[in-house]
């Protein structure tokens, strides 16, 4: 890029400019005979109301899609650098995200909850105060519930706090690209435009649109990656998509399905150990041969909570590892993937064994915990 710029911080209120996008929002570019205004998110600022104006003085960025981009070799020079497409937000995203953040956590609350009421119940009321056995049948009871607990906790935070992983920035429009294709009055001429992209950036991307494009999305400015999906929860594209859980208030995909299906795993080994200790009392229960009444409704509660999860557990994680298995995500399964010789579901399939190294690794002890793969 030609020319001086200037880099300044400003309040968001007091420099409105169009943003190119024609949804009515401030933030994004403007754009003049002989100057280009764009303004992006501060990373150092997380205050939405403070944005960074880039000005460019001289002509705006215009590189030619034929010479390769060397995205490894970018200088850190923030006037040097590619200027992006910036993302569109949803209402709910600019005006509520405080509410709507607070809110995507309570589902995330009641299974802690639930978790810590079992756990009291368990080892307060069967096993401390119901259970009639010596001490260290007692301490083996609690030992064997322990693991599961701590291993079904473990896994659950891998899940919930290991960010998904979005799209590189190879697969980002910039602003003259976005503009090339815009310019563009038929479809043919945006499929040719979107291939000049990826033959220039050499884009490993395969599969197509049910009409033969390339797959983009318009929210995030880019070009998808096989397997990618945009999460509208999330407002991002995510790469190798399986689904949002909001259980875990996360989208569940390339990095952290290994921990949902561990913590659905032991999840579901929490419950049947649960609801297997627990039978001979709840049958002493219908006897009337428990004297505790207080413990009674505890070991009650704790046999159908157990065998309720159990039941919506085990569809899930035998589900799972079928999908697992076949190398297929619940998107994938749902809608198979199209390509350019036109759709197959088998795709990614490169056998059982494969399949599972790529999801959990090639050491076995590995495999059962909860730690990324190395």
């Amino acid at each position: 890029m030609a020319g001086p710029t200037e880099l300044d911080e400003v309040p968001l209120d007091s420099h409105p400019v169009s943003n190119g996008l024609d949804d009515g929002s401030k933030g994004g570019y403007t754009k003049t005979e002989s100057s280009t205004e764009i303004q992006f998110m501060d990373p150092n600022n997380k205050d939405s109301n403070h944005r960074l104006t880039h000005v460019v003085t001289a002509q705006p960025m215009n590189q030619s899609l034929n010479q390769p981009i060397d995205m490894n070799q970018r200088p850190m020079d923030i006037n040097q650098r590619p200027m992006y497409m910036p993302r569109r937000k949803n209402f709910l995203q600019k005006n509520c995200r405080y509410c709507v953040s607070a809110c995507k956590w309570l589902p995330v609350v009641f299974i802690l909850s639930v978790l810590c009421w079992g756990h009291y119940a368990f080892n307060f009321q069967l096993v401390g105060n119901t259970l009639e056995a010596p001490v260290f049948l007692k301490v083996l009871f609690s030992l064997l519930f322990h693991f599961w607990f701590v291993m079904c906790l473990w896994s659950y935070y891998q899940t919930i706090f290991t960010e998904s992983q979005q799209p590189p920035r190879e697969f980002w429009l910039t602003i003259d690209e976005v503009e090339r294709i815009n310019s563009c009055s038929t479809e043919e001429q945006r499929v040719h435009c979107y291939q000049e992209i990826v033959d220039s950036r050499r884009l490993p991307v395969e599969a197509r649109t049910y009409s033969g494009g390339f797959r983009t999305c318009e929210k995030c400015n880019l070009i998808k990656p096989d397997r990618a999906h945009h999460c509208s929860v999330c407002d991002a594209c995510v790469l190798k998509m399986d689904h949002h859980c909001p259980w875990v208030n996360n989208c569940v995909s390339f990095t952290n399905y290994k921990f949902f299906v561990l913590f659905l795993g032991y999840s579901f080994g929490l419950c049947i150990y649960s609801a297997g200790s627990s039978f001979p009392f709840f049958l002493k229960f219908w006897k009337n041969d428990l004297g505790n009444s207080y413990s009674k409704l505890h070991i009650l509660f704790l046999f159908f909570v157990s065998i309720m999860f159990a039941v919506s557990l085990a569809s899930l994680f035998f589900y799972h590892i079928y999908l697992t298995l076949k190398n297929r995500s619940t998107l994938e399964s749902f809608r198979t993937p199209i390509f350019r010789y036109g759709p197959d579901k088998k795709a990614y399939d490169l056998g059982k064994k494969r399949n599972w190294t790529e999801i959990f690794g090639d050491s076995m002890l590995m495999a059962f915990i909860p730690l990324p793969n190395q």
